[in-house]
């Protein structure tokens, strides 16, 4: 019976563009290839996409029992959070507001059949 292991990583202070640039290569990889991939990848989104990628191989193990050779990626996203509005002031008295976006990236895994 093929389960859908599922991990989730909340408020990253990166844009959901950036994030999608890394999510787009790992998409239906097998789990492992996909984590010696972002090892390799030089975008700093990389890093946080393979600590949600391990937590949800080790959910696979530790709640459903499965091996982690037998995992791919079926679905992952990078979906945008609250944008914090940060100022700075210009010319003129102006103000030019800022714009710090944070994302969302869940990861749903399944076993290979």
């Amino acid at each position: 019976m093929s389960h859908y292991i599922f991990a989730k990583l909340n408020n990253i202070s990166m844009s959901a563009q950036k994030v999608r640039l890394v999510v787009d290569v790992v998409r239906g990889k097998k789990a492992m290839d996909a984590m010696n991939i972002l090892k390799f990848l030089p975008n700093g989104a990389a890093r946080q996409v393979s600590k949600v990628l391990a937590s949800a191989m080790a959910n696979a193990e530790e709640n459903f029992g499965v091996s982690r050779d037998d995992l791919y990626v079926y679905r992952i996203t990078a979906d945008e959070a609250p944008t914090r509005k940060w100022r700075r002031f210009g010319a003129r008295g102006r103000f030019k507001p800022l714009l710090r976006r944070s994302s969302h990236i869940s990861v749903t895994l399944r076993e290979k059949e």
